[in-house]
């Protein structure tokens, strides 16, 4: 498993410039990132390069800065907001003589204590193994040996290639398991989708308030905090709304900018409500003013799942904190395209509730034009 920062381990964080735009951003996030891992920021490490170094990817110069700030702020671990190769991570680690871990491993850090369903524990599992795979060398020094003694002696593997097998068995195990966790949901969902009932997926950038409005619209009690990924595991409940009927509306995870491929890919299932949903309530921190980057990266990750033509209603959340009053705006068609509320203090909430009943009541007409059509073409067949 990956090595995780202990609450109240204290971190060196390192965020390097390599001419990208918004890099005090970025660096607020890493702050954040390492306070939800229950970690404390002793001191912060910049600098400029034009691209990273090859074998230590901050520099000759800049590892003894990091060194000296270590010893000053009497760090454990050194925290990278890049991605290392586990040539570089091994490095860093030889000269700093301390744990180096980058932004991938983290945030699966963060995954691993959030995480509270047997599936969401399945995925984070798979993604910090198949991250692992590439790192199985760092720090180890029997790898290259071959086993022997009594008792030990085999067919000639090393310990190292008896690793990667246990590790790939382990993975193809754990691939197995939430595929039939797929499949079973997929069948229940076919059943759902069967139905008239309007399918919502709450979508987003992570903090931006997802939980706190569903549980502000369905009082579900939903685990809720002002951190990075409060939420992992996707909870369902029905609606009831006022002239539409049940609808059922689902939380899940936020998203984050370069949300690590295998954490796709391990939430490849829990994500899957949200390709399912007949609408995504898309909730943005507008008090954020870094929100139309949050935005993208969230429609970015919409795309790699294959959920970016599904339709969207934007949800202005927390105008309580820009003073901004509850409405709502229609695009060129006359289509809802974005709702203002606050769901800490419910300014804009029955204003929410209004569009997801027109939204409802579209899906119904729509349900009822092919009906007919289908009766129609039978008949016609039957003739």
């Amino acid at each position: 498993m990956n090595e995780r920062p202990a609450a109240g381990e204290r971190a060196v964080i390192v965020q390097l410039d390599l001419g990208q735009p918004d890099l005090e951003d970025q660096l607020e996030e890493l702050r954040l990132l390492v306070a939800s891992a229950g970690g404390e920021v002793v001191a912060e490490v910049g600098g400029r390069r034009h691209s990273p170094d090859p074998k230590t990817f901050a520099g000759k110069g800049k590892v003894h800065e990091i060194a000296a700030m270590l010893a000053a702020g009497e760090a454990d671990l050194v925290i990278f907001n890049h991605e290392l190769s586990p040539a570089q991570e091994r490095n860093l680690e030889r000269e700093l003589k301390c744990r180096v871990i980058d932004r991938t491993s983290l945030i699966l850090d963060i995954f691993a204590l959030r995480a509270s369903s047997a599936e969401g524990k399945l995925q984070v599992e798979l993604a910090q193994l198949e991250h692992l795979s590439t790192r199985l060398v760092r720090g180890w020094t029997h790898l290259e040996r071959q086993r022997g003694g009594i008792g030990m002696r085999g067919p000639g593997e090393t310990q190292l290639e008896t690793d990667r097998r246990l590790l790939g068995n382990r993975v193809k195990l754990l691939k197995e398991r939430l595929g039939k966790l797929s499949r079973q949901r997929g069948v229940q969902r076919k059943a759902r989708m069967r139905g008239d009932v309007l399918n919502v997926s709450l979508v987003g950038y992570t903090n931006a308030g997802k939980s706190t409005l569903f549980n502000a619209l369905t009082h579900a009690g939903v685990y809720a905090a002002d951190q990075l990924f409060a939420t992992l595991d996707t909870t369902s409940r029905k609606l009831w709304i006022e002239g539409a009927g049940n609808i059922v509306i689902s939380d899940t995870v936020g998203f984050i900018r370069e949300l690590p491929h295998s954490l796709i890919d391990a939430f490849h299932a829990t994500l899957e409500a949200a390709l399912d949903a007949d609408l995504l309530l898309h909730v943005v921190d507008s008090a954020n003013h870094a929100r139309d980057e949050q935005v993208y990266q969230v429609n970015q990750v919409l795309e790699e799942i294959g959920a970016r033509q599904l339709r969207q209603l934007v949800v202005w959340n927390k105008i309580d904190l820009t003073e901004a009053v509850p409405g709502i705006d229609r695009d060129e068609y006359g289509n809802i395209a974005r709702v203002r509320v606050s769901a800490r203090s419910g300014e804009g909430l029955d204003l929410l509730r209004e569009s997801l009943a027109e939204y409802a009541r579209a899906k119904a007409v729509s349900r009822q034009e092919v009906l007919a059509a289908v009766e129609r073409d039978a008949h016609t067949l039957i003739n």
